[in-house]
């Protein structure tokens, strides 16, 4: 059984556990390891988890069976705009229907923050998997670009977006 529930700062250990899991098995085929511990710090160092909640990143935490399994975070950008910042699934869940729960929530978070129509979009590797399945969940790719991120590297990303109403 499958239920997701929101998070709160004091999860951010949680969620650093489950993106040690997950991140790495996610981009270890596109990502040098020098870029992954890079991204790891720079997306689920202490710090930064902290500064995301402050924020206002929403993060919520699905579970399988009563196992944290899962994550999700959404941040508004502005008026009608919000991004989808991370969505992870650990690998030995994956197909399990966790990834489409965790999606579904962030659409619903976004209509419970902003009922009238607006836009959640997306940054997403160009080579990363989960590209069909953001399709497959109603997305479209709207740009791409090359986003630098320091240390001299770059996020070479689709922006994807889905028109919420």
């Amino acid at each position: 059984m499958i239920s997701i529930r929101p998070a709160a700062e004091s999860d951010a250990p949680l969620i650093r556990r489950l993106a040690e899991v997950a991140f790495p098995a996610t981009y270890r085929e596109i990502l040098t390891p020098a870029q992954l511990d890079y991204m790891m710090e720079w997306m689920y160092g202490a710090e930064s988890l902290r500064n995301q909640f402050r924020e206002g990143h929403a993060y919520f935490i699905a579970s399988c069976d009563g196992t944290p399994c899962g994550y999700v975070s959404v941040q508004r950008e502005g008026e009608e705009l919000f991004h989808l910042q991370k969505i992870y699934v650990l690998p030995d869940i994956q197909g399990r229907g966790v990834g489409a729960a965790l999606f579904r929530q962030a659409v619903e978070y976004i209509r419970s923050q902003h009922p009238a129509p607006c836009r959640m979009e997306l940054n997403v590797n160009r080579h990363n998997r989960a590209l069909h399945f953001y399709e497959r969940m109603g997305m479209r790719k709207l740009r791409e670009g090359d986003f630098p991120i320091g240390n001299g590297y770059y996020m070479n990303d689709y922006i994807m977006g889905l028109d919420i109403r």
